[in-house]
């Protein structure tokens, strides 16, 4: 490949070579090809069907069906075309934040793969913009905005309004690119990090104070995506579009600076992490169980602390939806389904690999004379502990805004956390047994798998608990308290055989030894 000095149409030509690449990796085609059609295919249901719903539930209050049904639809759907401008500023501070807690975005190729290849930045900038979709948060907004916007508008400007959110998503996309390439370049800089550090606090804090003061709805709803959004249901929708798409061109260009000079800059915190010198320190000494035990926890706790990547990772999905839930004022009822998409971050930020945590000194731990046994429940109960601190510190935040839930609704809150974290462990412990790959994670722009299996772990994950979720939030609005928990038991079943077959098949040694020749190639 060439250098980026070649040119715009040059670094376009690298990463179409490394997508088709990356493409070319992928041990299931026959599954990413089938995941790419239902990922589409969800896309055209989330941006088909509410209509559909909203239609069939205005002809039904024509026929002069439930009054108090009819009502009820009819406040929820000025609710969502009053706050449709919010849900756009929503996505776009959603770009930001994934393109600055990773670093810039995705990487197409690893930093050790990528050495001995001229790739230029304008290259790298490209293929994060490429990359940007296979998130599972940004997947989820996408479907978000287009099944609301299919509820709110008349089916005359159905088609107009759908294209105006795709545009708004790729113009979103690129500033939210944009922005993430100048926040990590100025991260790189001397006192960058404190920078950066101090910067999200401030915003954090004048984010709560405007809402406290009461302001922040006021605000926001002064900004530009509101007259967005009432224009894209008229007739002057096609103007919308040209706007959106010469701001993601200006974007997409203009984003190649800050990409450039983040990515002359040395990574501070990546080299600091791999050259500090640390003292040792005493053996820890356990509450409950073997020293052997406590010696393995403090090893894996301080492999996914010491990622830079996985370090933020955690701090946004922890921190982030439990903010949204907090301003937006979120009822439980939709509070019921961030858990479970939280639990599904974290997973994808190394639990579906897990063993990848190692890297080659998976070779070193499988000298220690400790019990396989041991090494897998150490292994599953620090990933459990990463998805119940992220999904709790959401729950925890959701709890200060709404107050103390009813009784049944608060059993249906409790029984569908419990359920998504034991599934989303014995899934993402499952994954890891049977499909490890070889992931230097020392970069915070790294996956922990290839780019399409990420997509499609993201997919299932989503899938999963979303259903979930939605089945307890249903059994939320019942008057029986006995439901959750006994709803809870086949699910928590079915996940806990799931997950001892795994940790079974982990203890056969041929399983073993691939999985730990295949993550140490690193």
């Amino acid at each position: 490949m060439r250098s980026s000095t070649d040119g715009w149409l040059a670094a376009a030509a690298d990463a179409r070579h490394l997508v088709a690449f990356r493409a070319r990796t992928v041990r299931r085609r026959t599954a990413a090809v089938l995941g790419a059609f239902v990922v589409l295919g969800l896309t055209v249901v989330f941006a088909t069907v509410p209509a559909s719903i909203a239609d069939a539930s205005r002809a039904a209050e024509g026929r002069g069906g439930d009054g108090d049904l009819a009502d009820a639809f009819d406040q929820l759907l000025t609710t969502l075309t009053g706050n449709l401008g919010l849900a756009f500023v929503g996505f776009m501070a959603l770009a930001v934040t994934a393109a600055v807690g990773s670093g810039g975005g995705r990487e197409l190729l690893s930093r050790s793969e990528a050495a001995i290849h001229p790739i230029g930045p304008t290259t790298e900038h490209l293929g994060a913009l490429v990359l940007a979709p296979v998130n599972l948060a940004w997947l989820v907004q996408m479907w978000g905005l287009l099944a609301v916007t299919a509820l709110v508008t008349p089916e005359e400007h159905l088609l107009g309004a759908q294209v105006v959110v795709l545009a708004w998503v790729v113009a979103a996309t690129a500033v939210g690119q944009a922005v993430g390439w100048a926040v990590e370049g100025v991260r790189r800089t001397p006192r960058g990090v404190l920078t950066v550090r101090v910067g999200g606090l401030v915003l954090v804090l004048a984010v709560g104070a405007l809402q406290l003061a009461g302001w922040l709805l006021p605000v926001v709803s002064a900004l530009p995506t509101t007259r967005l959004a009432e224009v894209m249901q008229t007739s002057a929708w096609p103007l919308a579009v040209v706007v959106l798409l010469l701001l993601a061109a200006v974007a997409v260009a203009g984003g190649a600076v800050p990409a450039a000079w983040a990515l002359g800059l040395p990574p501070r915190e990546e080299l600091r992490v791999q050259s500090g010198v640390h003292e040792a320190r005493p053996a820890p000494q356990p509450r409950r169980g073997t020293p052997e035990g406590a010696l393995l926890r403090r090893l894996d706790r301080g492999s996914v602390w010491r990622s830079v990547g996985m370090r933020r990772g955690l701090l946004v999905l922890g921190i982030g939806p439990g903010l949204v839930a907090l301003v937006a004022g979120l009822q439980w009822s939709s509070v019921m389904l961030l858990p479970g998409l939280t639990a599904s971050g974290a997973a994808l930020l190394f639990g579906v690999n897990a063993w990848c945590l190692d890297g080659k000194g998976m070779v070193w731990r499988e000298t220690l004379p400790v019990p396989a046994a041991l090494v897998f429940g150490t292994r599953a109960r620090v990933v459990a502990e990463c998805l119940a601190g992220v999904s709790g510190v959401t729950l925890l935040l959701a709890l200060l805004r709404n107050g103390v839930p009813p009784l049944v609704t608060g059993l249906s809150v409790a029984a569908c956390w419990a359920v998504v974290l034991v599934q989303v462990l014995a899934i993402s412990m499952s994954w890891s047994v049977r499909s490890p790959y070889a992931a230097d994670l020392s970069s915070p722009r790294a996956t922990p798998a290839p780019h399409a299996a990420m997509a499609g772990y993201a997919g299932r994950l989503s899938l999963v608990t979303t259903i979930t979720a939605m089945l307890f939030t249903a059994a939320g609005t019942l008057p029986w308290a006995w439901l959750p928990p006994a709803l809870a038991l086949p699910f928590l079943a079915w996940s806990t055989h799931r997950l001892v077959r795994a940790r079974r098949r982990w203890l056969a040694d041929d399983v073993r030894a691939q999985v730990v020749l295949t993550v140490a190639a690193v």
